[in-house]
C-alpha cells in the first residue's frame, strides 16, 4: 500500500490507517441521555502560539458512563453503521472507506469504562492503542464568579490536573458531573474549560438530547493495552519522525509526502504540545 500525502496548510502530520471492523465489533455500554458538542482549540506549537488547531468534538452521556470524541469520527461511525445496515456484508462500506476520517484529535475517552477506570481509545496510523487508567477526578476550588453560556448560569471553578492549570465554568442546570475530555468532578456539566496559557480551550456549542433510542458504543477489539507511560512514549515518538514510525509499525506500507512546492518531504520533530503533561 502506498499513501501520498500533501503538507499544503498542515499545522500537523497526521498519517491514519482506518480499520473499517470497528463500527461492526463495537457494543453498547450504556444509554445516551444527551449529547454536548464542544469546539476545541488547540495550540499545537508553543513556538507559534496564535496559529491554532480547531476540531468540533462530541461529548456523549450515559446513566453510568461518557464517550468523548472526534465529531469527524462521530459522523464517519454514523455513516458505517448505517452501512452496515444495509450491507452486511460489508460491500457498501469498503467501497467508501476512502472516506473514512478519524479527525485530527483521534483519541476516544470512555470515562468511568470499565466502572471505576477512564480508558482511552487511540490510533496512531494503523497502531491502535487501549490505555485504561483508575479515574481521576482534579481537584477544584469553586469561585464565586458567574457567568452565563448557552442561557446557562455558570460558576467558575479552577484546578490543577495532568500538568496544567485550568479554568473552568459549569452550570447545575444540568446536574452531571462531566465535562469534556477528562475534566469532571463539578457539581454540574462543564460548558468552557481552558488551561492558563492558552493552549487548550474547550467551549461547549449547543446540547441536545437524542429524539430516538441511542446506545453509547464501545469497540476495542484489537487494541493493543498499555501504560499511560507507554503511550505517551508512542506519541513522542510519532512526532519525533512520523514516516519512520508507520514505516517501522507497518512494513508492507509506503508514504510519500510532498511539500507544498512539490519536493518529497521528510517531517522530522514535528510540533508537540500534549493537553497531558503528566
Amino acid at each position: 500500500m502506498c499513501l501520498c500525502l500533501s503538507l499544503s496548510g498542515m499545522a500537523q502530520v497526521v498519517i491514519n490507517i482506518p480499520n473499517l471492523s470497528d463500527g461492526m465489533k463495537a457494543e453498547p455500554i450504556d444509554e445516551v441521555r444527551f449529547i454536548a458538542q464542544y469546539e476545541l482549540t488547540s495550540v499545537p506549537d508553543t513556538l507559534k502560539p496564535d496559529k491554532t488547531d480547531n476540531e468540533t468534538m462530541m461529548l456523549k452521556v450515559g446513566d453510568k458512563s461518557s464517550q468523548y470524541y472526534s465529531y469527524t469520527r462521530f459522523v464517519t461511525d454514523s455513516l458505517f453503521r448505517e452501512q452496515i445496515r444495509k450491507s452486511p456484508d460489508g460491500r457498501v462500506m469498503n467501497r467508501q472507506s476512502s472516506d473514512a476520517n478519524p479527525g485530527r484529535q483521534t483519541a476516544q475517552v470512555f470515562k468511568n469504562y470499565p466502572a471505576g477506570k477512564t480508558t482511552t481509545l487511540d490510533q496512531i496510523a494503523s497502531s491502535r492503542f487501549r490505555c485504561e487508567e483508575k479515574n481521576e477526578i482534579p481537584q477544584w476550588e469553586l469561585l464565586e464568579d458567574t457567568l452565563t453560556i448557552l442561557s446557562y448560569p455558570c460558576q467558575k471553578a479552577v484546578c490543577t490536573f495532568k500538568g496544567r492549570d485550568y479554568e473552568a465554568w459549569f452550570t447545575t442546570e444540568i446536574p452531571r458531573s462531566e465535562g469534556p475530555w477528562k475534566l469532571q468532578g463539578l457539581p454540574g456539566l462543564i460548558l468552557r474549560a481552558q488551561d492558563t496559557q492558552g493552549h487548550y480551550r474547550f467551549e461547549c456549542t449547543g446540547i441536545i438530547r437524542p429524539q430516538d433510542e441511542e446506545k453509547l458504543m464501545f469497540g476495542a477489539d484489537g487494541y493493543q493495552p498499555v501504560s499511560r507511560k507507554d503511550l505517551n512514549t508512542v506519541y513522542k515518538r510519532y512526532a519525533a519522525d512520523p514516516i519512520g514510525y508507520v514505516t517501522s509499525t507497518s512494513p508492507n506500507m509506503k508514504i510519500v509526502m510532498k511539500s507544498p512546492d512539490g519536493q518529497d518531504y521528510r517531517p522530522k520533530d514535528t510540533p508537540f504540545n500534549p493537553i497531558e503533561r503528566e
